[in-house]
């Protein structure tokens, strides 16, 4: 299928747009032991700020099901204006508090947006597509690393802590009216009805659906568990600070766009769900090997480059995956997908730090043993490749 120069667009913008507040979600890890100084936090405090934003998560489906019951556009431009509420709260009220709210809404918008934008487009491309199309989007994700990231550290070191947040309002303004403009205005499906509770009960009686949720869940709380002591690790061992850690942030960038694009060029030749098996081996491998590289800062990068290429590829593999386990209810299985990885999140934002203190290699041990137990999970996911 040849996708019309319409649908290119929406690819487009949706990928800009996701990687404005992308950077907004990302920028907090490698600038950890900045922002923690700037408003007083200790490691313990954020990491808890993380397991709550997070845990928080939870209840995105609740909102980001209007996907489902009020249109695809609906959804996106509510996401849109939660994260941009984020934006201005940390920029007038630069507290923890603040900070912490911030963490909150710009999740919350997340968590809305792109199980809309997602669905939407896996009403309007054939499945066989999809993995293609999801990839090209899900690129937004590394481009924040790449490119976002490194420039709201530029931002932060001559202008302050509050400098790139003040760019972000500015940037989500912009995409809000590309999304308004770009994407038209929906109707939501008919099947099944539109109540939430018709919807969520389709997802929670599949058996195949709850077993993508929990392998959601697993490789996101393994991917959290070097999330939110790498900056810290790279920072105490190596001394690395705001212009270093930023060129950390890249290298990861440039493994995740390398795991996107993996996804885009070979997921729907080999099959979405064999691509997550293959990724997630992949993610115990680098896991398993990421303690061993790190004697040396560019051991550490390139451990570190891995570990996020094999993570990318597995979850951007498992999002065309999941728009084919439960067509009936797709936006809102997509969001209760998104859900379960922010309490994956969560869940290893809480047990991260208390592991760091036994070593890097107990968090690195800890999210190759938590892979592992997700490719026992992946057997039992069907999913219907013609819808």
């Amino acid at each position: 299928m040849k996708l019309s120069k319409k649908t290119w667009y929406q690819i487009i913008s949706s990928t800009l747009v996701r990687m404005v507040y992308n950077t907004g979600f990302r920028m907090v890890f490698p600038f950890q032991p900045m922002l923690m100084k700037g408003f007083g936090i200790s490691l313990e405090e954020i990491s808890r700020m993380y397991a709550g934003q997070s845990l928080l998560g939870i209840i995105s489906p609740l909102l980001a099901s209007v996907a489902d019951t009020k249109g695809r556009r609906t959804g996106m431009l509510a996401g849109m204006v939660l994260f941009s509420l984020g934006t201005l709260v940390i920029v007038f009220q630069p507290t923890p508090l603040g900070f912490f709210i911030f963490l909150v809404l710009s999740m919350l918008g997340k968590a809305i947006f792109e199980p809309s934008v997602i669905a939407y487009f896996g009403d309007i491309i054939p499945f066989e597509r999809r993995g293609f199309v999801l990839g090209i989007t899900e690129i937004s994700w590394s481009l924040a690393f790449f490119v976002g990231v490194p420039v709201a550290g530029f931002f932060m070191s001559q202008y302050g802590l509050l400098a790139p947040f003040i760019v972000l309002i500015v940037l989500s303004l912009l995409a809000f009216l590309f999304v308004l403009f770009l994407f038209p205005m929906d109707t939501p499906p008919a099947t099944y009805g539109r109540t939430i509770f018709s919807n969520f009960s389709l997802v929670l009686k599949s058996g195949s659906a709850l077993a993508g949720i929990s392998v959601m869940l697993l490789i996101c709380l393994a991917n959290q568990l070097i999330n939110v002591v790498f900056g810290v690790w790279l920072n105490s061992s190596f001394g690395m600070q705001i212009a270093a850690l930023g060129g950390a942030s890249a290298v990861i960038g440039i493994a995740e766009l390398v795991g996107e694009g993996g996804v885009s060029a070979f997921t729907d030749r080999i099959s979405s769900k064999k691509a997550v098996s293959i990724g997630l081996i992949g993610s115990v491998l680098s896991s398993a090997i990421l303690p061993l590289l790190g004697s040396s800062a560019w051991g550490a990068y390139l451990g570190l480059f891995l570990f996020y290429l094999t993570f990318e590829f597995t979850i951007v593999s498992m999002l065309p995956m999941m728009t084919g386990v439960l067509p009936a209810a797709r936006g809102t299985l997509m969001s209760i997908n998104i859900a379960s990885a922010n309490l994956g999140r969560g869940l290893g934002s809480l047990i991260a730090a208390p592991i760091f203190l036994g070593g890097f290699w107990m968090n690195a041990l800890a999210a190759a043993i938590v892979n592992l137990l997700a490719i026992l999970v992946l057997r039992y996911v069907i999913v219907q490749e013609t819808k």
